[in-house]
């Protein structure tokens, strides 16, 4: 059963269009992966779905649910951990998933298990109560990364989640995705970490300059392009090999000059 839909979906900010007449839909318990260059229009995708932004062409509905209708109710049963958010400085990573705790109308007692349990998963217990304004970015990360699993959403979306993490808690999170996966979460996953895409995701599209340029799983990929790899597959949907190269030389006679 199809949880996300979107029908024409067009986003344009400035007269430029971000988003060109996307169609898509995400099976129950499916994992996909969504890739593109920086600017291709992955995040406007994902933050239209969770009814983050709500001035678009098209529609988009998430479990039965129009989002320009029932933002709201989406937006509490679903988990978003985008790249970078606003988290309150000011307050104690405690204090900080206790109103998120709060916000998704958890029994308190739940509250706090939950927040003592996931901050020690990360290590974070002996920094639970000081202000994140002295945490750093990947320590923020994995506050964030807790915050929007706490409330242990059907569907979930990921958009650059391991951005600034350490090696250890890049393995962790990957784990962290798989086993999410074998739980039967829905999993709508965009990263630039090509590995990850490629090892957790049943299904991969590829948007470039706001169309979506491949969809379908590893293999078919692989088939259609005729690459060894999703880097590859990548490269040659989205770029330009032998300009990169020439591009990567000239950076280096320029540091050798």
């Amino acid at each position: 059963m199809s949880v996300i839909q979107a029908r024409n979906l067009v986003k344009s900010y400035a007269g430029k269009t971000v988003l060109n007449n996307i169609n898509l839909t995400v099976e129950t318990g499916q994992v996909l992966g969504y890739i593109g260059p920086n600017g291709a229009g992955k995040s406007t995708t994902i933050k239209i779905i969770c009814g983050i932004i709500d001035e678009f062409s098209g529609e988009v509905n998430v479990m039965g649910m129009d989002v320009r209708k029932d933002a709201l109710e989406i937006k509490r049963r679903i988990g978003y951990v985008p790249e970078q958010a606003a988290m309150y400085d000011v307050l104690t990573a405690n204090e900080y998933l206790n109103f998120i705790g709060k916000l998704y109308h958890l029994e308190q007692q739940t509250i706090q298990k939950k927040t003592s349990d996931l901050l020690r998963v990360f290590e974070l217990q002996d920094r639970a109560n000081e202000p994140m304004s002295g945490f750093s970015k990947g320590m923020r990360q994995k506050v964030l990364l807790i915050s929007g699993l706490l409330h242990n959403p059907d569907i979930v979306f990921f958009d650059e989640p391991l951005s600034g993490l350490d090696a250890n808690a890049v393995i962790l999170v990957k784990e962290i995705l798989l086993q999410l996966k074998k739980n039967g979460k829905t999993i709508f996953y965009s990263s630039h970490i090509m590995d990850v895409v490629e090892k957790i995701s049943d299904r991969i599209i590829i948007i470039n300059a706001g169309n979506i340029v491949a969809d379908g799983n590893i293999e078919e990929l692989k088939s259609e392009v005729k690459q060894g790899s999703l880097e590859n597959i990548f490269t040659s949907l989205t770029g330009d090999e032998a300009a990169n190269n020439a591009k990567a030389s000239e950076f280096i006679q320029v540091l050798n000059s």
